[in-house]
């Protein structure tokens, strides 16, 4: 029923209701899907298999998913990792310092001449 190629749709989390290929089946009750939905491990109650299949090979990469999905109509879900940023510093407030009031200087004193 989930072999590797076979088209699905995912019926529960964050991408349900969009389609999905079927890459590599890890066991009885998890396989691994690509497509219109991210990379990743799925429960097999999670999924409802279609009847199209795609040729595919076992374990494909994005690429090759994408280029099958291309060839049934789907739209391949590509993303890219965000560049690092450097992460925001909390500035802390300083101590104000008082401000030293400049000393008046007198004048000169007045000499007499001689």
């Amino acid at each position: 029923m989930f072999e590797v190629g076979r088209v699905c749709v995912k019926l529960a989390g964050r991408d349900a209701g969009q389609k999905c290929l079927v890459v590599d089946v890890l066991d009885k009750h998890f396989v691994l899907v690509d497509g219109e939905t991210r990379r990743r491990k799925v429960s097999v109650a999670h999924l409802l298999p279609l009847e199209q299949k795609v040729e595919l090979k076992a374990k494909a990469s994005s690429e090759e998913v994408a280029a099958a999905c291309e060839r049934i109509g789907l739209k391949v879900r590509r993303t890219t990792p965000k560049k690092a940023e450097a992460r925001p510093r909390r500035v802390r407030k300083g101590r104000i310092k008082a401000v030293k009031k400049a000393k008046k200087t007198s004048k000169p004193k007045k000499v007499a001449a001689q």
